[in-house]
């Protein structure tokens, strides 16, 4: 099982970057992708997930309206298109999966999630 996150670079304030987590090895497949995000000194927190079985979708309420989650079946990829970006989002990205059921209520909940890829930094200049 192998969890691929890129993507991650320097933008400016209002600036647009697009993060790629590539999954392979799930025999069984997977139920959710998750993406995270670890600032220094702080707590990983949850920003994005999207769940396969309805292909639904939940945001940390820090990032609605400027990060979209997506995923393309035939390239086994899940995106994180990240717009508007902010100081605050520069933090180093990390993109999980459950292969379990996930319910709403922990689809930003890390303990979720048993899969983890490396991470990848994004930092966002004022």
């Amino acid at each position: 099982v192998q969890l691929q996150a890129s993507g991650g670079g320097l933008v400016q304030t209002g600036g647009s970057l697009r993060l790629s987590c590539v999954a392979s090895g799930f025999t069984f497949g997977y139920t959710a992708i998750g993406w995270f995000r670890q600032a220094p000194g702080k707590e990983r927190e949850g920003v994005s997930c999207f769940r396969n079985r309805d292909r639904s979708t939940k945001y940390a309420e820090s990032v609605k309206g400027r990060f979209t989650i997506s995923r393309d079946n035939a390239k086994n990829t899940v995106y994180l298109q990240m717009n508007s970006q902010k100081p605050e989002d520069t933090a180093v990205y990390f993109c999980a999966a459950s292969s379990s059921g996930i319910i709403t209520s922990t689809m930003l909940n890390s303990h979720a999630y048993n899969y983890w890829g490396q991470g990848t930094q994004v930092t966002v200049s004022s």
